[in-house]
This record gives C-alpha cells, structure tokens and sequence, in this order.
C-alpha cells in the first residue's frame, strides 16, 4: 500500500466509527478516498446545494451551521460531518465553514452507502447526534450492572401478606398478634382517614422500650406507644430509593403501598441479600457511638463502603445520597454529644448544611459548609458563648472524621453564619433584591440548603421565602444566570480538552468545577425561576422537564450527561484510594478509557449547549456584573 494510503488507513482507524470496521473493509475504502484542503474561512459545503461525499478531518477545524445560519457545533480532527445530507435527500442541509486551515479526507456517497448497509454499528453512530450517543452509552452502562439493588423493585421483595391492626387493640392483642405472624412490626390501620390509611406503625422493639421497660399496663391501647407520621414507598419503586430512605430517617421498617393500599414492609434484612446494606448498618451505627473518637475510627468503613458501592456498579445519585447521609448522621451524632457535654440549647436553633452535603451529592471530595439559624428570641450577650462552643465541637469533629473545614469559612463557627431567623430571612431577602458580586457568591452555596439537626422548621421558612422572591426576580435570575456561566466544560473549539497550563494539576481537567458544577449551576436557576421545591440535581432537572423551560429532551440530556461526568469523577476518586493516594477531582485525559474520552466531549457538547440556552433565556449578557465561582482557584473544591 502507498504511503499516502497507509496514513490514510492508520487515520481512519484512529476514530470511532472506523475503528470498529474490520481492517479489510477500511482498506477496501481507502483507495475511493479523495484529500481535499480547505483555506481557512471558506466554505466547505452550502445549504442546498448536492451532496456528494462523507468528510472526515484529517487536520484543522470547521464550524457547523444550523439551516437559520446559526452555529450548531465546531468539529476537529477525527470527526465527521456531511452524513444527515448523504442519508436523506442528498441536498445540504447544514452548511460547513473552514475556521482553521483544514485537511479533509473524502468518503464518496457509494462507499459511505456502503458501509451503512453492511455494518449496522457504522449506520447507527452515523445517524447519531451527540446527546443519542450519550443516551446510548449511559444505557448501555447500566446494563452492565451487576447489582440487583439498582434495578429490582419493592413488590419483588415483599414475600408475605401484611400484617395489620387498628389502633384501638391493647398491647396485648398487638404483641399476640406479632408473635402468631411472626412478624416484627405491626401497620396501625386508621379507622377514619381513607386518603392516609396508615395511623401508625409498632415495632418488637418498641413494645419492649416503650411499653414493658416503662411498667405499661397490657390493656393500654397501642396507639399510646406508636410511631406516628409514617414514611413510607411505592410498590414500584427501586430497593435502593428505599435503601436511601432508610439511611435518611434511620429506619428499620418501611411500608410499602399499592396507591394508597399498604400490602407490605421491607426491613433492613430484606436489603442484607445485597452487599449495599451496609450502608444501612453504617448509620444504624453512628448513632451508638459514644464519643467522638468513636465516629472518627468510622471513617475507614466509610471509605470502604464508597469503594463497595462502586464496585456493585451503583450509579452517582445512590453513591452521592449514601455519602451524604452518612455525613448528615454524622453531624447529628455530634450536636448531640455536644448537647450532652454542654448541656441543653439555651434557644432553639437549627444546624442547616449547604451544597452538595443539602443536594446528597458528596463524593470523598468534600468540605463542610454549615450554619446555625437561631430562634428569635437569641440574645448574644447571653446566648452566643454557648452556640459559639457547639459550633466549634461540631467543626472540628467533623474535620476528624473526614470533613475539612471550609476554606471559605462557610461554618457555624463564623458569627456571620450562626444568626437568628429573622436576620436570615434579611439575609436572602438582600442577595435577590440586590444582586451584588458577594451576593451572588452567597447565592450560589446558601440556596441549597437543608435543616438537618433541631427546629428543621427554620430551614423551610428560609427555602419558602428563596423560592417566593426568586422566581419572579428577573434582574436577580439573570444575575445569577451570569454567574452560573463563569465555570464552562473543559472542550475546546475543536472538541479538544481544555486542560490547566501550569501548577499542581498542570495537563489535567477538573470534573467537578468544569463538569458536575455547571449542571448543578444551570439547574439551580431553571429551578429557582419556576418554584422547583427539590434540591438535588437530578431531582431538579426531573421537575424542570415538566415546565417549558427547556426544550423537549434536554433535561433527558442533561440527566445523562451528569451521570456520565459524575461516575468518571467517582471511580477516579476510588482508583486513588485504592492505590493510597489522596482523591482529588482533577483527571488527566490519557488516563481515561476512549470510551470516556469520547462520551466525556458528548456530555461536556450538552452541557456547553445548555448554558448557551441559559444565557439566551435569562438574558445574561456579559457586561453583567458576577461574582468568582467559590473554589474557582483549586483542584480539591
């Protein structure tokens, strides 16, 4: 073979989808193909007019254009363009334009026709977009896991008929009924509300702490000791949305619904046939530690458990959730050690958590970002030693069980953080009404919160009144907006990575700041202008999808593509651990598979997408003014 035909070989064999066609098929090829150099600012193709050939870039860079002449994408080297007008009608629908000097290899109609009827896997990437093969990939991952908590639902786990009783019976009828069944719990079925049927739920347990260890007569109605408020799951839904939920309350009993008819209740054990319980366990366990020594010995178990969850194939929202409410007992345990060494609150207060801590999405990646919201009735002078000390013993308990302390001071232990209500509620009420660069800063970490620990009450206050003021505040949103496009993927113009020049992470990319950040950014406002009530991203861009927000499939989209950039981001980080280094979130390319490589620019393309709909939609021009995106400057936030 000539030496211009071997290159041309080796080219095509490089990149997808010629690397999947067998050798003797890409040298039948090679021969028909024409090289053609375009200077740039010429035009390649025009609209309208015949289509005659596949191009693939050998060598410089082209722009795409929509047929209104708006630019649809840019194209580099390895990449193909020309196939929708081959496919169709053989009439140029989306003109090309060289923007870099450009080498071009030529695939005549003949030959692409023939590779598409011959080679089913070369015809579907050809009729792909970015966001279906990102589609296409995240299914594909999921079909490789091999963890039946990801995907089996509750009904298959329900084995027995529920077990029931009003509650009027007495302990005694409810404790024969239990032993007769041989069942740990009883439903509490009520006798007057249809639409919530479940009055309250008993367990063994409580019959011996609440009934016998406190001399109860038998007789006593069992509504005396019963849970009440019942959380509960839908038949259809996944072992691991309840895993999660029992991880979030710290229950060992869940009822499961038909609509609004209980037919059944998984306990713990029934999620110990896979390995994921731990998870359950872990929290179960934090609660019994005494001290915080104790929670600090715990920190292995839970990296232990991230590597685990990994290697079940769990996805990002079940790893993130898990580590979340681990740290989230965590805290809690503290303040209640803190409490106990301390003595009780002085004024009711309420441990509010920030981020991705609020949205349940830690990774081993994380700091702490808290605050206090006091009651109204704080007076410093007599009050603030005390809640100064408790946010101290938290703060630090937290940084030895793993937590840093937060580079930006945004913990209880910050007297600007640690205030009663209604000075929060100016707080939030100043940063939408004047949007300043620190307010906005402000914005981007306190408007995803969650109360965690005391009068929870406080932090639902605080979230009504965001929700309230934010989404009618145009000039607000488009701040934010604005501010939410300071951090981009990190995809070049040629769909090459943007990598950091210089310094400690020099040649690599950052998959939270430039990957999961901007998604979670871009949700936050879209959710904010339409009174979303959720907080994690998923969940965000699941209540977005039903508004007009966005464009039918882009919330598809986006959902895949921050799953994609979170699971690299998360088994990066496990193959650190695993090899004793510190985890970060920075990732070097040559690192990755080619399929991440790959399907990395195809999630990074929907994200740079999104946020260019953003700007169009809230009006986020750029003379605007921004604040700097919190750990913008490092590697590690």
């Amino acid at each position: 073979m000539e030496t211009e035909l071997f290159e041309i070989r080796n080219h095509l064999f490089a990149h997808a989808p010629f690397r999947n066609l067998p050798k003797e098929v890409v040298d039948s090829i090679v021969p028909h193909i024409q090289v053609a150099y375009f200077q740039a600012g010429t035009m390649i193709v025009e609209k309208g007019q015949e289509a005659t050939d596949l191009y693939v870039i050998r060598k410089g860079a082209v722009e795409i254009f929509r047929s209104s002449g708006e630019l649809l994408t840019r194209m580099g080297e390895g990449e193909c363009f020309g196939q929708f007008a081959l496919m169709r009608k053989k009439k140029v629908r989306y003109p090309a334009k060289a923007i870099e000097d450009t080498l071009a290899y030529l695939i005549p109609d003949e030959q692409f026709q023939l590779l598409c009827d011959e080679h089913d896997r070369f015809a579907d990437f050809m009729e792909e977009d970015h966001s279906t093969r990102l589609q296409n990939a995240m299914e594909y991952t999921g079909q490789q896991s091999r963890n039946p908590l990801m995907f089996s639902k509750l009904r298959t786990l329900l084995h027995s008929e529920i077990i029931t009783a009003r509650p009027s019976v007495s302990l005694r009828e409810a404790a024969l009924t239990m032993t007769r069944n041989r069942v740990s719990s009883l439903v509490l079925i009520s006798e007057t509300d249809q639409e919530n049927p479940i009055a309250g739920l008993i367990t063994d347990r409580d019959l011996r702490k609440r009934a016998i260890a406190k001399g109860l007569d038998l007789s006593t109605p069992v509504s005396e000791i019963m849970s009440r408020d019942i959380v509960t799951h839908q038949a259809g839904d996944f072992a691991f949305e309840a895993m999660l939920t029992m991880m979030r309350y710290n229950l060992h009993h869940l009822p499961i619904l038909d609509n609004e008819t209980p037919i059944g209740v998984i306990t713990v054990s029934d999620l110990m046939q896979y390995a994921s319980y731990g998870s359950v366990f872990i929290v179960g366990d934090i609660y019994r530690q005494k001290t915080v020594e104790d929670l600090v010995s715990m920190a292995g178990s839970i990296r232990q458990l991230f590597i685990q969850l990994i290697s079940e194939d769990a996805n990002s929202h079940t790893i993130g959730a898990a580590l979340s409410r681990i740290a989230v007992s965590i805290s809690q345990r503290l303040l209640q050690l803190g409490e106990k060494q301390l003595g009780p609150p002085p004024v009711p207060y309420c441990l509010v958590v920030l981020g991705a801590m609020a949205r349940d999405e830690l990774t081993l990646v994380t700091d702490q970002d808290n605050a206090f919201v006091l009651d109204d009735s704080f007076t410093p002078d007599l009050h603030d030693a005390y809640f100064k000390e408790l946010a101290r013993f938290l703060s630090d308990g937290l940084d030895r069980c793993g937590f840093p302390y937060c580079r930006g001071d945004i913990m209880a232990t910050n007297p600007q953080w640690r205030q009663p209500l209604s000075v929060w509620k100016s707080y939030f009420s100043g940063w939408i009404d004047d949007p300043k660069p620190e307010a906005l800063l402000h914005a981007s970490i306190f408007f995803d919160l969650e109360g965690i620990y005391g009068e929870t009450g406080f932090a639902k206050v605080l979230k009504n009144l965001i929700r309230e003021k934010a989404k009618d505040n145009t000039r607000f949103l488009a701040c934010l907006a604005r501010n939410a496009l300071m951090r981009k993927p990190p995809l070049g113009f040629f769909r090459k990575f943007v990598l950091e020049p210089d310094g400690e992470y020099k040649n690599t990319f950052n998959l939270k700041r430039r990957g999961t950040a901007p998604i979670s950014d871009l949700a936050r406002v879209h959710a904010l202008a339409c009174g979303a009530t959720k907080i994690n991203t998923e969940n965000r861009l699941d209540q977005i999808k039903q508004t007009t927000l966005l464009a039918e499939g882009v919330g598809d989209d986006l959902l895949d593509a921050l799953e994609l950039i979170s699971m690299v981001r998360i088994r990066h980080q496990a193959r650190q651990v695993e090899s004793g280094k510190i985890p970060d979130n920075n990732v070097r390319p040559e690192r990755l598979s080619s399929f991440e490589r790959r399907h990395l620019k195809d999630a990074f393309k929907v994200v740079a997408q999104a946020q260019s709909f953003l700007r169009y939609r809230y009006n986020a021009h750029p003379g605007m003014q921004v604040s700097k995106t919190p750990g913008s400057g490092t590697g590690k936030k």
